[in-house]
């Protein structure tokens, strides 16, 4: 979970999503905005690349997107802002069709560009940027 505070960030930590390949926290959160880092299709379990058809592949980012989130108490519905980076723009329909299903009206602002590659090998890659107040602790009367 969260457990390093720096300068008004806080670090953000998941098992349930892969851990940093390299020097990144998964999110940070800045005041009501939390920053996720680019997620690829990881298995979180075993560390490896989820193969097969890009459909698989975008599912595992958005499950771990939504992971990061959860962690720091936030959903996809606090989404505000996604950047994408696809391999092929030929998946760009694919995509569409299974974003759609992780988010709701009115949905993110965001950007989708082509790139010549990505983390091992990956087809596709997704950051995000959510607003996500902290919600106060509803306590028992």
């Amino acid at each position: 979970m969260s457990d390093t505070q720096h300068e008004g960030r806080e670090e953000i930590r998941t098992d349930k999503a892969p851990a940093a390949v390299g020097p990144y926290s998964q999110a940070v959160r800045v005041g009501d905005f939390l920053l996720c880092s680019g997620q690829i299709p990881l298995d979180p379990v075993a560390g490896t690349m989820v193969g097969g058809e890009f459909a698989a592949q975008a599912r595992r980012v958005l499950e771990n997107l939504s992971a990061v989130l959860s962690a720091a108490g936030a959903s996809m519905a606090d989404v505000v802002r996604t950047t994408i980076y696809l391999t092929d723009l030929a998946d760009f329909a694919a995509l569409n069709e299974i974003y759609a299903g992780y988010f709701e009206a009115p949905f993110p602002a965001r950007s989708t560009v082509q790139v010549a590659a990505l983390p091992r090998g990956a087809r596709v890659e997704i950051d995000a940027m959510a607003y996500a107040p902290r919600r106060a602790l509803k306590r028992p009367s």
